[in-house]
């Protein structure tokens, strides 16, 4: 959606330098931009690109003014600012109200009048689906779920059993909410499983992406607390509860009923063991394992970088032979030989 400049800075909160009805159009890189485009600058290390970008405006901090040879927004928060204007200048498609002639209702479900159901989407017994919400193509909604207003399941999305999902949500393709968790009783002549009698209560402004799973609650719920962000290939067991705004990572997976604070954040492939609690504002590094219940905020880390594999194999060899070593300094310290 084409914009002027100066209508941007006024919406936003930015201090404008430059030409107030340069208009806007779509937005790109500072390397890539061209006229009509918006771009910014976050990272001090793309500096020197500000004096050759071709956009038509870029969005800046104050100290970075002086180095742009475009028009400039100014902004505290230039990333920030950038994610607001280009929900603006690129807004979704507008919802096409009703539902689609392939797409199947469960005479139970209640739809509100302006939502979207797509082609080939499943609404099972005893659905609310709220105002304005997107139900994309091939999404199945399974019984007794409620959807809040203005969320989107872009597609491909399965929503299994009792999950509630907040305002504005929004649920990316191939991500699957609600399945059981993982809940098994070893007898002597074998597994019996458990039967995952919860739900999932997901909260308002929370973004799961493709291919994630949150298993339902074994006896409660799983909870996913208000503006969470869960990246593609995540794994939520069940009865798990994420404090709100924590973000995580691909790959991230955490075991059944830990509970995870407030604003943490998990790097890709980290994770966390079962039946801990980890507080509020802790980050959790790439790879990291957290074993065992953190109480004090903080960066916690225990990977182990890639190396040459030389290098490595020396370590290993050495490493297998710690326990003999360690008998051998015992017997030193005692006097023996």
């Amino acid at each position: 959606m084409a914009i002027r400049l100066g209508e941007l800075a006024t919406r936003f909160g930015c201090d404008l330098k430059g030409d107030p009805d340069i208009v806007i159009d779509s937005v790109a890189s500072l390397g890539n931009a061209g006229a009509g485009q918006l771009s910014f600058l976050s990272n001090s290390k793309l500096r020197p690109q500000l004096a050759s970008t071709n956009a038509a405006a870029v969005i800046v901090r104050s100290e970075d003014v002086d180095a742009a040879s475009t028009a400039v927004l100014i902004s505290d928060d230039p990333y920030a600012s950038y994610a607001r204007m280009a929900a603006v200048v690129h807004p979704p498609r507008a919802l096409r109200a009703g539902v689609h002639a392939s797409a199947v209702v469960a005479q139970s479900a209640s739809v509100a009048d302006s939502a979207e159901v797509s082609a080939n989407a499943v609404i099972d017994d005893d659905v609310v689906i709220g105002e304005h919400a997107f139900i994309g193509p091939g999404c199945y909604v399974g019984p007794g779920c409620h959807i809040g207003a203005d969320c989107r399941l872009v597609a491909n999305v399965t929503l299994a059993r009792a999950v509630t999902l907040g305002d504005r949500s929004i649920i990316h393709p191939g991500a699957v909410i609600g399945a059981d968790g993982f809940g098994n009783a070893m007898t002597p002549e074998g597994w019996i499983k458990v039967p995952q009698l919860g739900g999932v209560q997901i909260g308002s402004d929370v973004e799961i992406g493709a291919s994630t799973t949150v298993d339902c609650g074994a006896l409660g719920d799983t909870v996913i607390e208000d503006g969470v962000r869960i990246d593609n290939l995540c794994m939520i067991a069940h009865n798990v509860r994420v404090g709100a705004h924590t973000a995580m990572a691909a790959m991230t997976g955490i075991a059944g009923s830990a509970v995870i604070g407030k604003r943490c954040m998990f790097a890709g492939q980290s994770g966390s063991v079962g039946h801990i609690s980890i507080c509020d504002d802790v980050v959790v590094s790439g790879q990291g394992m957290i074993s065992k219940s953190i109480t004090e905020p903080g960066v916690y880390a225990s990977h182990f970088p890639a190396e040459p594999a030389g290098d490595w194999n020396r370590k290993i060899a050495r490493f297998r032979r710690i326990e003999s070593l360690f008998k051998r300094v015992g017997r030193l310290e005692k006097g023996d030989k």
